[in-house]
């Protein structure tokens, strides 16, 4: 399934995305379910139900507006940092200098707030204020099915919903000035994502392609398999001790190519445009404003 959640006529609802991509049946849902998207989907699935019933007519995609698939998660997304080796080394003179030179001993794992989700053709604040060093991170997003806590790295998978895209937008110098990276990526709008959630059995999110153009330029190339921790260990390590939640969100790492990584640096300004596109999964595209 690709589970979409979209705004009609000024009303949140949510449904299923056709094989072509062109049209969106809605899922018979209360109004109180559609509010928090798919999860209230994730969530009853979780308990054994059956995905909800579609209703009504198809919709052409191009006559609503896509939100973000989980636009209100139900706490903060956990994100992981420096998990792909290109993009460790590009960023090893700054944000990584007082990480562990090993990288591959264990994951560095932060989170952004909640409140910074924004849908997937949004547009992106830049804080121009507050920093004047915004930067993207394209990344595929694990969110996960079924709970649990402990869950070891074998049976890591039978825990995943499915797949969604997300842009890590990062105001590089609050996340140096503080060390604690959750201020310098939790900003309002610093978390586009979308355009929805590709269930688990029709895609396979070890073995895909992660891509970033800032204007049409391509910044950002990397498959998934060069991740440096893949899926099931991230699982395993994010829930050591912590207990999971249906719907809860992991932002997987994004390859090298990052705006901080260029000689000289190349920060987002306003007027730039970010697309992320994930090989079989789809796209976002923000305006930064």
């Amino acid at each position: 399934m690709r589970i979409a959640t979209y705004i009609a006529d000024g009303t949140r609802r949510v449904g299923l995305v056709s094989d072509d991509g062109l049209t969106i049946q809605p899922l018979d849902l209360t109004p109180q379910q559609a509010a928090v998207g798919a999860l209230s989907i994730i969530e009853s699935m979780a308990e054994g139900a059956a995905a909800p019933a579609t209703t009504g007519i198809a919709v052409k995609i191009a006559d609503v507006a896509l939100d973000a698939p989980l636009p209100k998660p139900r706490r903060n997304l956990w994100c992981v940092g420096r998990n792909y080796h290109a993009h460790a080394k590009e960023l090893s003179a700054s944000v990584f200098k007082d990480s562990g030179a090993k990288t591959d001993e264990w994951p560095i794992v932060f989170t952004k707030v909640p409140e910074c989700v924004v849908g997937p053709h949004d547009d992106v604040l830049v804080p121009s204020e507050v920093s004047t060093q915004i930067d993207y991170e394209a990344e595929l997003a694990v969110v996960i099915g079924k709970g649990g806590k402990n869950i070891t790295r074998d049976a890591a998978m039978d825990h995943v919903f499915g797949y969604t895209v997300v842009n890590d937008v990062t105001a590089r110098d609050v996340q140096i000035r503080h060390g604690q990276w959750d201020m310098g990526k939790s900003f309002d709008t610093f978390c586009p994502m979308g355009p929805w959630i590709v269930t688990a059995d029709q895609f396979d999110g070890t073995k895909t392609r992660v891509r970033c153009w800032v204007n049409g330029e391509l910044r950002q190339d990397g498959p998934t398999e060069n991740m440096i921790f893949d899926i099931p260990t991230l699982i395993e390590t994010i829930s050591r001790g912590i207990t999971l939640y249906p719907g809860d969100v992991i932002a997987t790492g994004t390859p090298a190519g990052v705006g901080m990584g260029m000689t000289p640096p190349r920060y987002l300004k306003a007027g730039d445009v970010v697309r992320v596109e994930i090989d079989r999964l789809g796209a976002i595209e923000n305006k930064f404003v």
